[in-house]
């Protein structure tokens, strides 16, 4: 079964061009770098009834040449995969006529070092055809921990968060993306990996730190972590909601809040400035700030 985990893994590559360039360089892949990529459509069913669907399938242009790059997630060593991946590469192969990469994501040292053995399809006495994935995983995709790294390069902080999922450096690396995304904002794209990490780790300890992360960052994300806050907002009443909200964000950014302060803003029932509170919240040095009028 297609999980939103699974979905996620794959999903960085479809998004954004530019993105895929810089991975080339950043993770030194073996290949020029891209002037034009396409997606190809990633259903390989022929005229039999049995439906194939890759995962991503990207047409590549680089300053040197031309090729297809088939984009496979992989949460778990499964030796059923090597058969469906050989499909996708000779059936590729064979409709465009281009050079085919497989590429395995993992989010594990384990799965990673089982993609990363040559795979062998044939008779115990002959092997007929060898594959050799391209596996990015914790090995070989660097651990983002430094906020201005995410700044500048959020989808590799993005394939580092889904590569790393399982690893230790997993909880220095979301801290790294949160404190990033809260000092420049939220937009579309910010919103897009957010949910893309959300869903990359959602079947993970980690999940469980993602989601506290988000409680303190309610006015950039639509993602499922926001919307069980605001739902619980809802339940709670509005203004209970986003009195706590604020404290969070102040109690997380570690701003100092007196008793008195945090009865004020508990007492308040004004929503817009609440709102406004919220806003300051994320910016502000001390609560008096926050009060300001």
């Amino acid at each position: 079964m297609v999980t939103s985990s699974h979905e996620a893994m794959h999903r960085i590559f479809q998004h954004d061009a530019a993105a895929i360039a810089h991975a080339f360089t950043v993770l030194k892949l073996p290949f020029a770098k891209p002037i034009a990529v396409e997606q190809v459509s990633v259903d390989l069913t022929e005229t039999a009834p049995v439906e194939r669907r890759a995962d991503t399938v990207l047409d590549i242009t680089t300053v040197d040449d031309r090729f297809l790059m088939v984009v496979e997630a992989q949460s778990a060593p499964d030796d059923s995969r090597p058969d469906s991946w050989s499909y996708y590469v000779t059936f590729l192969r064979n409709k465009y006529h281009l050079p085919v990469i497989l590429v395995v994501i993992c989010h594990d040292h384990l799965t990673a070092r089982w993609a990363s053995t040559p795979m062998e399809i044939g008779h115990t006495f002959w092997t007929t055809i060898t594959l050799y994935p391209l596996v990015l995983g914790p090995h070989n995709v660097p651990a983002v921990t430094d906020p201005a790294l995410v700044i500048q390069d959020l989808p590799l902080a993005a394939l580092s968060a889904v590569t790393h999922a399982r690893e230790a450096d997993i909880g220095a690396i979301l801290e790294a993306i949160v404190t990033g995304i809260r000092r420049t904002g939220g937009d579309e794209t910010t919103e897009f990996y957010v949910e893309l990490i959300e869903q990359g780790i959602s079947h993970t300890a980690a999940a469980e730190t993602w989601r506290k992360y988000m409680a303190t960052d309610l006015s950039f994300f639509r993602s499922e972590s926001a919307q069980k806050l605001r739902a619980q907002g809802r339940e709670e009443g509005v203004a209970v909601g986003q009195a706590k909200a604020v404290l969070q964000v102040l109690r997380y950014r570690e701003v100092v809040v007196t008793d008195a302060a945090a009865q004020r803003i508990r007492d308040c029932q004004d929503e817009a400035k609440l709102a406004t509170w919220l806003r300051r919240a994320l910016e502000v040095s001390s609560v008096a700030e926050l009060f300001d009028d």
